[in-house]
């Protein structure tokens, strides 16, 4: 949907209505809203100058209010409630078809943005609107392939890793995709993801499936039955976790040994708060996330506004002073130098760093928007749910 479409004045913020679904999604929101400087109160909600934003939490939406939302409230005085999520569309997918909206604006991965946009869940975006390049290479041109799609704007690519706590391995320490699997060289539990994202890719890698192929083997019934034998080996073994910050507080307290998660929380965990926390980069699943607009929100026009402020060259290099997610544009990735905090190189611990990349998978996000939900039922009915 184009500006002109909307009937709306430039900048002009229309109030939400109230309705019992949306008491329930308020309550949703506002029980996981996150204290960090931005707006997170009930009474700001249906102010004309709040706009609501749905994100993942730790570290990583520290490094949005940082970067984005505190300097965005202060060019424009527009207020920021923010609403914590773990990924996917099911409340997005709740709020449409009901007409309630909550959210004005949600972090999505690309796979979930190209799902949502196919039902029709998210306003299309006018990529024209997005501010060039400090040498004046259009955004079309500067973004990377993949960042900008009919309905969202990518901000970061992020990684989904493995990592281990190195105090229990003090002598040989797992580093491939395949010690995941050993039990014998690496013995405890493995925190995993509930979804069969990443399991899936790994399980196939370990038997030197190349990454080239593992979504056409993946395809098939027999690249699906292979991954979940490979599975089967640990599946006793395996503590399964939902919220994103659980594999670092498993690993920290010693009670998994080897857990999959974000980069970016590892990287926190580690640098931050010294925890003896070591990432495998073999086989990293890599991915693009960003925004997208709800479709109906009222709005449109300040969410672009903020869309536009928030992936400009300058901003999102300087998210990366937070957190080691590559910035979704070149001229941004020129910037990127050390973390404020620390003091550390933030180069090193880029997903997309030359010694961090040589393995790494990249996610098909076209293969899941078309293969989830099947996929999804697939994985639940071996979990044994």
């Amino acid at each position: 949907m184009k500006f002109g479409a909307m009937n709306m004045e430039p900048g002009r913020m229309l109030r939400r209505k109230r309705a019992p679904m949306a008491n329930l999604m308020r309550c949703l929101y506002l029980g996981a809203a996150l204290s960090i400087g931005v707006v997170a109160n009930e009474a700001t909600v249906a102010d004309d100058d709040t706009i609501t934003i749905v994100s993942w939490g730790g570290p990583y939406v520290v490094s949005q209010d940082k970067a984005y939302f505190e300097p965005f409230t202060r060019k424009t005085g527009v207020n920021i409630n923010l609403a914590k999520y773990d990924g996917g569309i099911e409340d997005l997918r709740a709020m449409v078809r009901a007409g309630e909206l909550m959210w004005d604006l949600i972090d999505l991965t690309v796979a979930d943005t190209l799902l949502a946009c196919e039902e029709g869940l998210l306003e299309v975006i006018d990529h024209s609107r997005l501010p060039p390049a400090p040498d004046g290479t259009p955004a079309q041109d500067d973004f990377y392939e993949g960042a900008l799609t009919r309905c969202g704007v990518a901000e970061i690519v992020s990684s989904t890793v493995l990592a281990f706590n190195a105090k229990v391995f003090p002598g040989e320490q797992p580093s491939k995709i395949q010690d995941l699997f050993d039990l014998e060289k690496f013995p405890g539990k493995r925190a995993l993801q509930k979804k069969p994202i990443a399991n899936l890719e790994w399980a196939l890698m370990s038997y030197g499936v190349p990454r080239e192929e593992l979504y056409d083997l993946l395809s098939t019934e027999r690249g699906l039955r292979l991954a979940f034998a490979r599975l089967d080996q640990i599946k006793d073994h395996i503590v399964w976790w939902l919220d994103l910050s659980v594999p670092v507080k498993l690993l920290s307290r010693e009670e998994v040994v080897i857990a999959s998660g974000y980069n970016g929380r590892f990287f926190n965990a580690a640098v931050v708060l010294g925890r003896p926390i070591e990432i495998i980069w073999d086989g990293q699943l890599y991915e693009l996330s960003g925004w997208g607009i709800p479709k109906g929100t009222p709005n449109y026009e300040t969410v672009m506004e903020f869309i536009s402020f928030a992936t400009d060259t300058r901003r999102l290099a300087d998210q990366a002073k937070y957190i080691p997610y590559g910035p979704a544009r070149r001229s941004s990735e020129k910037l990127v130098r050390t973390h404020e905090q620390t003091g550390v190189d933030m180069r090193p611990h880029m997903p997309t760093a030359p010694a961090n990349f040589m393995t790494a998978i990249a996610k098909d996000n076209l293969w899941y928007a078309r293969i989830n939900d099947r996929l999804t039922e697939r994985f639940n009915a071996w979990l044994g749910e």
